[in-house]
């Protein structure tokens, strides 16, 4: 399994708006490999809050095969050149490949 984090620092009070462009439906949805996206928030200050989304692939293959995706490469061509909009103070991103997985007696019921 592959895993991409992206956390985005915004200004407190905007987090729902990042929530909302990451939660919609889009193309990355139907791509093949895709397991899920999940999208978190926390407050790290009075300030800023933070949202984690968190992709996760089948392999770093597949995640590959995104990124060089038509769909995915439009998506970027048409943000060329535009300016995030003021309320995002920082994004970084970090990829992972996953070593171990255990599952709890939870995650049976769900």
């Amino acid at each position: 399994m592959f895993v991409q984090l992206r956390k985005i620092t915004v200004k407190a009070g905007n987090a729902d708006q990042v929530v909302a462009r990451f939660s919609k439906e889009s193309p990355i949805d139907g791509m093949e490999g895709l397991i899920d996206k999940t999208v978190m928030t926390t407050k790290l200050s009075k300030e800023e809050e933070e949202v984690v989304v968190m992709i996760r692939w089948r392999s770093r293959e597949d995640w590959k095969n995104w990124e060089k995706s038509d769909a995915h490469l439009q998506g970027h061509r048409e943000k060329k050149g535009q300016e995030p909009p003021e309320y995002i103070l920082g994004t970084k991103v970090n990829m992972y490949e996953v070593q171990s997985v255990t599952q709890g007696k939870a995650s049976q019921s769900l």
